[in-house]
């Protein structure tokens, strides 16, 4: 079959001829025919298909690095790469939309309206960490206070007190009246300064100081607004409407097969190396923490529990206790009763707070 010049293989591909000189020098596409004199490109018509598939994944946003592994792969493999790649993608999206909201609304001076026109909110509280049925201590921490509600999952052979050192740092934020402009700020040194302390904790306690940590999932009341602060495997979830939401992305390895496509729901559920992290507040440092910010709404009851509960207590059987447990108190006695009565095989904390007016 006759071979196109480099021109009109750029105008049936869709690629520049520029692209295709640079593709051909990385190898992912080269011609199927180089001029020894001239060193003109000539293209076999066959090659159409593959130039449109990089063509088509230069739009969807894919590194090249990524395009050469999808071009070197089968279709079906091929498939699940670019599964892989959007669901990082959306992903990606989804932790800046938080951040992105807040500061429209900080730029176009929302704060202002809404503190003048809004009812006045405040939370209402409690806390409970149980050791369960099965462990022998209880590595983790949680605190109910006035603006703040935390739990840290600690882990390695110092996890107790990398737990209660980084919800220390973040107690030490009830007392603050930081502007709205400033309080991402506020929470990044929080989190930064908690990264610090367990990594003091962690010392020379174990080979690697990344053996030792916690996770930290803490929501600090602004006024009108929650502001999450998440890492690690704890979770957070929004009571409203009757309707039970998930508002925290869980750093496993599981968790991160999941968005790839890699794995089931069923098949996460089960899976050998689902508490297994990929972020956490380590003695190694260097994690970042998912921090945006939520508007709250008067009836709102909020939860942030250890996977101690939520691995062993279904979604819907938590849905129901929060639904009808009268006071924050009795709705974190129930969920540590539902997990114990499941076995227990964790340590088990929680923490609810409801949204009320003010002085309520």
């Amino acid at each position: 079959m006759e071979l196109l010049s480099i021109g009109a293989f750029a105008r049936a591909s869709g690629l520049s001829p520029k692209a295709l000189r640079l593709y051909d020098q990385l190898g992912l596409l080269p011609p199927a025919d180089v001029d020894r004199v001239s060193g003109y490109r000539r293209y076999a018509p066959e090659q159409l298909e593959q130039a449109r598939l990089v063509a088509w994944l230069r739009r969807l946003g894919m590194p090249l690095a990524g395009i050469q592994r999808v071009c070197a792969l089968g279709r079906a493999e091929a498939a699940e790469e670019v599964r892989a790649f959007w669901a990082r993608i959306e992903a990606e999206t989804a932790a800046r939309r938080g951040l992105a909201a807040f500061l429209v609304g900080h730029l176009s001076r929302e704060e202002s309206i809404m503190s003048a026109t809004a009812q006045p909110l405040e939370i209402r509280c409690a806390g409970l960490s149980d050791t369960g049925l099965v462990r022998e201590s209880n590595q983790d921490a949680v605190y109910a206070g006035s603006r703040l509600l935390a739990v840290a999952d600690g882990f390695g052979d110092r996890g107790a007190p990398a737990s209660g050192a980084a919800v220390e740092v973040f107690k030490g934020l009830e007392g603050d009246d930081c502007p709205a402009g400033s309080l991402l700020e506020v929470l990044e040194e929080a989190v930064e300064r908690a990264g610090r302390a367990v990594h003091e904790i962690a010392g020379s306690s174990a080979p690697d100081r990344s053996e030792v940590g916690t996770t930290l999932t803490a929501m600090l009341w602004t006024g009108s607004r929650l502001a999450l602060v998440h890492i690690g495997d704890s979770r957070a979830y929004l009571l409203r409407d009757g309707e039970l939401f998930q508002i925290t992305h869980d750093h496993t390895v599981v968790q991160t097969m999941l968005d790839e496509g890699r794995i089931t729901p069923e098949e996460a559920a089960s899976h050998p190396q689902r508490s297994l992290l990929v972020r956490a507040l380590t003695g190694g440092g260097g994690a970042t923490a998912d921090i945006r910010l939520h508007e709250a709404r008067q009836g709102d009851r909020y939860l942030v529990c250890s996977d101690g509960l939520s691995t062993v207590v279904p979604v819907e059987r938590m849905r129901r206790v929060l639904r009808t447990a009268g006071e924050p108190a009795r709705a974190v006695a129930e969920l540590v009763a539902l997990a114990n009565r499941a076995g227990g095989p964790d340590n088990v904390s929680c923490g609810v707070a409801d949204v009320v007016a003010l002085g309520c």
